[in-house]
């Protein structure tokens, strides 16, 4: 079991009653859940990029640690865009085909709470995650 975030509590008191746990394995690395996306023709996407696996890897170890996505981007992504490592909105045909695939099949996600997948391209290591969809 993961390691609890921040604010989080272990105790079941208080109003969290019904608060469904069922979700979080999905949110976990390559977190898409059950039931099909929408499709959509652009996505608000961020990435960590890394050239060497072993510091992807210690970024997705931050990440499940609970880090916030935007936070191990600005300290482990080696891209020129170091905001957090957001990418903006991007249309279908604008990214690398691997990296588009994995992108697209994503479920937008909040930086507190991010499903991201990983891929390898031309330009290196890559933990995705979707901010948004249209």
């Amino acid at each position: 079991m993961p390691p609890k975030k921040k604010g989080e509590s272990s105790a079941g008191g208080g109003k969290g009653k019904g608060k469904d746990t069922s979700t979080d394995k999905a949110k976990e690395k390559g977190g898409s859940s059950s039931g099909k996306l929408k499709p959509a023709t652009s996505i608000n996407v961020r990435h960590i990029l890394c050239e060497k696996h072993g510091k992807k890897e210690e970024a997705a170890t931050k990440l499940r640690e609970g880090v916030k996505f935007d936070e191990v981007a600005r300290e482990f992504s080696e891209d020129k865009a170091r905001q957090g490592g957001s990418l903006g909105w991007k249309t279908r045909g604008s990214l690398l085909a691997d990296f588009e695939k994995a992108a697209y099949e994503l479920e937008p996600s909040t930086t507190a709470n991010p499903k991201w997948a990983e891929v390898k391209t031309s330009e290196g290591y890559h933990i995705i995650m979707v901010e948004g969809r249209k």
